[in-house]
């Protein structure tokens, strides 16, 4: 690669939260900026005209779509077929599409203008939702209409399909999995957005694809151009456009080094995560997709640590079927490679149902009807899915965990139902397993507080850091002017997972974590320390985690945790532990470049 002469450099700092360094080509990806255009029809007789206009476009959109999903179907690509799914539904959604005619009838104004107040009504519905499966649908509804403006427009719609080069770096304001799903894979090397965090959905999905991003850049948008020379480090978070020769020498060696350490790291992936003294600690995925599960399976997962159940319900114009829930599990079930499967029932907010029943607006949902609060009311809801998981458990091992566990008679009342619905399937001579272990996320601070009673109630504790982080800490992780708090290493987080940690093993009930904090290289030997049984994480973690556990020992772990948990604030733990792990594990914590 050659940089061109006079272009000026920029070094930005953002996230890093798929690892990986990349040297390519910016494609500046801009899926809302079209232009819309405003005029009244002010002869009625063209109302008709303009009428059939946008259906015209909706038609040509589904088209589109549908020649996009038959492109994706001849490569190996399948992941985002069942988002472009999604589009084809909006674009057949009756209240979408009628209440667009209704816009240019009542208001007599051009299709343009009617879609854009539609899509205005759907971003009003949305506002305020920070669960970041919920919120990011809206993005799902803003690329149906913008692909129906551009075939309004009779502008052909450019996608990444059509870039004249490889080794793409896709930089935009923010990238959802829908824009994704319209992207050719093998062209495409890393992304870079200004918005975004370590757990928001672009971060998973940027992993799932194990495609290098830097994301929350804040305006790397305004300094680059289509064509643009751009490095992105995923590993340290930097990104840095058109850069100068010496600069691109180093970061080709730091791009062959990193990628002879993944190959390195390959070669651990499917041995245990065994100490040098012999505990051993299982090794699970966090998966949202079952295209994720090959993947996860040659990164050495042993086991399914988390398996998130919303997409079943967010991406569909109904509610799933029992047919519908079965049908999905026991394609995770079936895998003879993995130990077991921990399906999480699902967990989505209140404001997700709205078609359904009527919900007043929360202000602020994250700690509103939710997860397991919003099981516990839609109960013919949450009996079909524990019906359909009951019937899975019949062709595998199968563990059922329960998210945002708050109390004991939460946990109670979930177990009850589940009997219930155990009870009704045998009745009806439906085959299932003798028992299934029942376990419960603790994510929630009561809940930890409370570990030793929840501890009798259940087989398993799965710890799930990012909200257990979020609410302990008082941080709402997806406003960027607080993020800077958000600290694994708090003194307050260790305490409240050891005593989680203490508790179940005292009840003798094992205990995992499956939050972003198990895959943190830096807390590796933190959370050894404190005997996790257990840890689930992205799938791309997991080789660079077992070789730390597999080249470490439980008692250096243990002395670790007792120094760090010594410490009265965050940054003095995460000082001690960085500068330990560094020389403890010089090649695999290098200095980042300056």
């Amino acid at each position: 690669m050659t940089v061109e002469q006079g272009k000026k450099t920029f070094v930005l700092k953002g996230i890093g939260v798929s690892p990986g360094v990349v040297i390519g080509k910016v494609y500046r990806f801009d899926p809302l900026d079209a232009q819309v255009s405003f005029y009244k029809l002010n002869d009625e007789s063209l109302i008709p005209h303009e009428v059939e206009r946008f259906r015209n476009a909706l038609k040509e959109s589904t088209k589109q779509l549908v020649e996009l999903q038959e492109n994706l179907k001849k490569t190996k690509v399948t992941e985002p077929l069942y988002i472009i799914d999604v589009h084809v539904l909006v674009l057949s959604d009756k209240k979408f599409i009628n209440r667009t005619i209704k816009y240019i009838r009542r208001l007599g104004v051009n299709a343009e203008w009617a879609l854009r107040m539609t899509l205005d009504h759907y971003k009003q519905i949305f506002e305020g939702v920070e669960d970041v499966y919920i919120s990011g649908r809206i993005s799902d509804v803003q690329y149906v209409v913008q692909r129906v403006l551009r075939n309004l427009s009779g502008e052909k719609h450019e996608t990444v399909w059509d870039v004249g080069y490889d080794g793409v770096v896709i930089v935009s304001h923010d990238l959802s999995p829908a824009d994704t799903a319209q992207m050719k894979l093998d062209k495409i090397v890393g992304f870079a957005t200004d918005s975004g965090g370590r757990t928001s959905h672009t971060a998973i999905v940027a992993r799932s694809m194990e495609l290098p991003a830097v994301v929350g850049l804040d305006n790397v948008t305004r300094f680059v151009r289509t064509g643009d020379d751009i490095i992105v480090d995923g590993t340290s978070g930097l990104v840095v456009v058109n850069p100068y020769p010496d600069m691109l020498k180093r970061y080709e060696e730091k791009k062959r080094h990193y990628d002879d350490a993944k190959d390195e790291y390959l070669k651990y992936a499917r041995l245990p995560a065994e100490t040098m003294d012999h505990y051993q600690i299982g090794i699970g995925s966090n998966i949202e997709f079952i295209e994720e599960i090959p993947s996860a399976i040659t990164h050495g997962a042993e086991h399914i640590g988390l398996y998130r159940t919303e997409f079943l319900y967010i991406y569909r114009d109904d509610l799933p079927s029992e047919e519908d829930h079965f049908n999905n599990y026991r394609q995770v079930v079936d895998e003879k490679n993995l130990a077991w499967a921990t399906i999480r029932t699902f967990d989505l907010g209140g404001d997700k149902f709205t078609k359904y029943q009527k919900k007043d607006k929360e202000l602020n949902p994250q700690m509103g009807l939710r997860a397991i609060r919003f099981c516990l009311k839609e109960i013919e809801i949450f009996k079909t899915q524990l019906r359909a998981i009951w019937r899975v458990s019949a062709l595998g091992r199968v563990k059922i965990l329960f998210p945002m566990i708050s109390g004991i008679e939460e946990i109670r009342e979930a177990k009850r139902l589940l009997e219930e619905t155990r009870r009704e399937l045998l009745e009806e001579g439906v085959t299932i397993a003798d028992r299934m272990e029942i376990g419960a996320m603790i994510e929630v601070p009561a809940a930890a507080v409370i570990a030793d009673q929840l501890a009798q109630e259940v087989d398993y504790f799965s710890i799930g850091t990012n909200d257990l982080i979020q609410y302990t800490l008082a941080i709402d992780r997806s406003n960027e002017r607080v993020t800077y708090l958000y600290e694994p290493l708090h003194p307050a987080v260790l305490r409240l997972i050891k005593t989680v940690v203490d508790q179940a093993h005292h009840a003798n009930i094992r205990v995992a974590m499956c939050g972003e904090m198990a895959g943190d290289p830096l807390c590796c030997l933190i959370l050894l320390g404190m005997q996790l049984d257990e840890m689930s994480m992205n799938h791309l973690a997991i080789p660079r985690i077992k070789r730390i556990l597999q080249q470490s020992t439980l008692s250096e772990s243990r002395e670790l945790l007792m120094k760090a948990m010594s410490f009265n604030n965050a940054l003095e733990v995460r000082a001690y532990v960085q500068n330990y792990m560094n020389e403890r594990f010089p090649d695999e914590f290098q200095k980042k470049e300056t």
